[in-house]
C-alpha cells in the first residue's frame, strides 16, 4: 500500500487544509481566572507570527455575562497597530492575509463591531449563532428562532455595508444538551438558511462533544452533496467525550478543509465564575471541570495533519508547540495537548538513545549489520493458508 492510499480511498479528502485558532476567545471563555490583556495580545501576535491566518480575538457581547472579555477593545487595538504590522512584514507575512474574528451573538454587538471597524481596529469577520434546538438557542441567545433569523438578516446587511464578513454558526447538529436528539436534516436546512440571507461562511459546531465520527462523516457528506464549495464550511469540534481528532479525520474524509481548535484543548461554555465572583456565564448546564471539556487541541491537530502528509498552510508547528507550553504557565494547569507532553514524532535517528552494546552483540552472534532474521530463514515470511480464511 502506498502513502497516498487514504486519499485514493477518500477522493474528497483534501491534501491541504486551513486552520483557525480560537483560543483567545473560545478557549479563554471557560477560564475562571482573569487572563491579562497583555497575555491575550501576546498570544494572538505570536500565533500570527507562527503562520496562523484565521484568529478569533474576543467576544463583543455584554461583559456582564462574560467579564473575561471586558478588555475586548484593548485586545483588538493590540492586533491593529503599526508596530505589530511592521513585525509581521519583517517575517514576510502580509497583515492583510490575517483574518481577525470577533463573536457578536446579538445586534448590539454587531453594531459595536461596526463602530470599531470605522475607528480602524474592528474585526474583519464576526459570528452569530443559531441552534437547531430552539431551547438551546434560547438559552444561548435569549430569543426565539424566528426573531433571531430576522435579527441576523438585518445584521448581515449592516456588516456588508461596513465591509465585515459574517459567519453563521449552526449548533446542536448532533444533539442538544437540553432537548436531546436532533435531526441532521435540520442542520443542513439551517446552513442553507444562513447562506440564503447572505452569510459568508458557516461554522458547523459540535459544541458539547455529542458527535460520533460516523455521524460527522454522514453530516458533512450531506452538506457537501448539496453545497460543495468547501470555502463555506468550518469544522468545529469539542472533545467532551474524547472524539475530537477522530471527528476531524471523519470530516476530512467527507471533504472538509477548514478546521478550528484551541491551544491546549481549552474552551467550553462561558464560565460561571471569574475569580471568586459568580457571573451569569452558562448557567445550570455548565460543565464544572475545565479539563473535562474544551475544543480540539490545536497543537495535536497540526501534528496529526502534518504526519498524514496534509499541507497546513505554512504553520510553524515547532513554534505552536512552544506557544502551547507557555499557555500552560499562563492558565496555571496542565492542559490536554498530548504533543506538548510527548513531543513530535522523530524524523531522524536519535543517537542518544541507541544502546552501545548492540553492535558488539551482533558481531558476537555472527550477525551482519542490519540483519533482522536468523540465517537460513526465507527472505519473505509465509502465513499459513488456514490463518488467512475468515472463520
Amino acid at each position: 500500500m502506498s502513502e497516498n492510499d487514504i486519499f485514493k480511498a477518500n477522493p474528497r479528502m483534501p491534501k491541504k487544509v486551513r486552520l483557525g485558532d480560537i483560543t483567545i476567545r473560545d478557549g479563554f471563555q471557560h477560564e475562571e481566572d482573569w487572563i491579562p490583556t497583555e497575555a491575550k495580545i501576546y498570544y494572538l501576535q505570536e500565533l500570527a507570527f507562527a503562520g496562523v491566518k484565521r484568529l478569533e480575538v474576543t467576544n463583543l457581547g455584554n461583559p456582564r455575562i462574560m467579564p473575561q472579555f471586558k478588555d475586548a477593545e484593548e485586545v483588538l487595538k493590540g492586533v491593529h497597530n503599526d508596530i505589530f504590522e511592521k513585525r509581521l512584514n519583517k517575517r514576510g507575512i502580509n497583515p492583510e492575509d490575517i483574518e481577525w474574528t470577533a463573536i457578536t451573538i446579538r445586534e448590539p454587538s454587531v453594531d459595536r463591531a461596526i463602530r470599531l471597524k470605522e475607528q480602524g481596529y474592528g474585526p474583519d469577520r464576526v459570528l452569530m449563532m443559531v441552534s437547531t434546538d430552539e431551547e438551546h438557542h434560547f438559552a444561548n441567545s435569549g430569543t426565539t428562532l424566528p426573531a433571531y433569523w430576522a435579527e441576523a438578516e438585518r445584521c448581515i446587511k449592516k456588516c456588508k455595508d461596513a465591509g465585515i464578513k459574517m459567519c453563521g454558526t449552526v449548533s446542536t447538529i448532533w444533539g442538544s444538551p437540553i432537548s436531546g436528539p436532533t435531526k441532521l436534516e435540520d442542520a443542513v436546512e439551517f446552513t442553507k438558511r444562513w447562506l440564503s440571507i447572505g452569510a459568508d461562511d458557516i461554522e458547523h459546531a459540535d459544541h458539547d462533544g455529542s458527535a460520533p465520527p460516523d455521524q460527522v462523516y454522514r453530516y458533512f457528506s450531506m452538506i457537501l452533496d448539496e453545497i460543495p464549495n468547501t470555502d463555506l464550511h468550518v469544522g468545529h469540534f469539542h472533545v467532551t467525550r474524547g472524539w475530537g481528532l477522530a471527528n476531524v479525520l471523519a470530516a476530512l474524509q467527507a471533504g472538509i478543509d477548514i478546521f478550528e481548535g484551541c491551544i491546549g484543548g481549552t474552551g467550553g461554555q462561558p464560565a460561571n465564575f471569574l475569580g471568586k465572583t459568580p457571573v451569569a456565564g452558562t448557567g445550570s448546564y455548565y460543565y464544572k471541570d475545565p479539563n473535562a471539556v474544551g475544543l480540539v487541541t490545536f497543537e495535536d491537530m497540526c501534528v496529526m495533519l502534518d504526519e498524514m502528509g496534509i499541507d497546513i498552510e505554512g504553520i510553524n508547528i515547532d513554534r505552536i508547540l512552544e506557544i502551547g507550553a507557555m499557555m500552560e504557565k499562563t492558565i496555571g494547569r496542565r492542559l490536554r495537548s498530548e504533543s506538548i507532553l510527548n513531543g513530535r514524532i522523530p524524523k531522524e535517528p536519535r543517537e542518544e538513545f541507541k544502546r552501545p552494546k548492540l553492535p558488539a552483540n551482533k558481531e558476537r552472534f555472527g550477525e551482519k549489520p542490519g540483519q533482522t532474521i536468523p540465517d537460513g530463514w526465507p527472505e519473505n515470511a509465509e502465513v499459513p493458508k488456514e490463518l488467512l480464511e475468515n472463520k
